[in-house]
């Protein structure tokens, strides 16, 4: 068992290999557009929004291993949703979105060499790359049970 075999077993576990809980891809497809917009402070939708900023950030910095922390978004400010994109284009054009940050995850996993998992951040707590993306999974597990919740919740009313 590798780091790599290891996140590529939990970035797929969180998108779609239904194994301990059911993936994201799973949860989002019967989905529809007024559902995804329910809610008071967070919706499904904003919060998808979320996990692709953070994906799509962390890919972007595991893949150059430019490392730059300046806050230039609040976390809050990755939860927003576009007024003018609340309709079915919009809505498939996140689901894309979403499903590309987790295939391009998947491939820049495979992609790498074992020693990038082990190479330390120091611009990052001195955490190794394993565990960066170890808690990145960890994250979206979160998110995607906060989506099935309130998936729940919408369907029961």
């Amino acid at each position: 068992m590798t780091y790599k075999s290891i996140l590529l077993d939990q970035i797929t576990a969180c998108y779609n290999d239904k194994s301990w809980f059911i993936p994201l891809e799973e949860v989002l497809i019967d989905l529809t557009v007024e559902e995804a917009t329910t809610g008071n402070k967070q919706t499904i939708w904003s919060i998808v929004n979320h996990l692709i900023y953070w994906n799509e950030k962390w890919l972007e910095r595991f893949r150059t291993e430019e490392f730059e922390m300046k806050k230039t978004i609040s976390n809050e400010e990755t939860f927003y949703l576009d007024l003018d994109q609340i309709n079915e284009s919009g809505w498939k054009e996140t689901l894309e979105r979403l499903r590309n940050v987790f295939d391009s995850w998947r491939t820049a996993l495979e992609e790498s060499d074992e020693s990038k998992f082990t190479k330390i951040l120091p611009e990052y707590f001195n955490a190794p790359w394993w565990g960066v993306v170890s808690n990145l999974c960890i994250h979206n597990a979160y998110h995607i049970g906060q989506i099935m919740l309130i998936k729940k919740q919408i369907r029961i009313k």
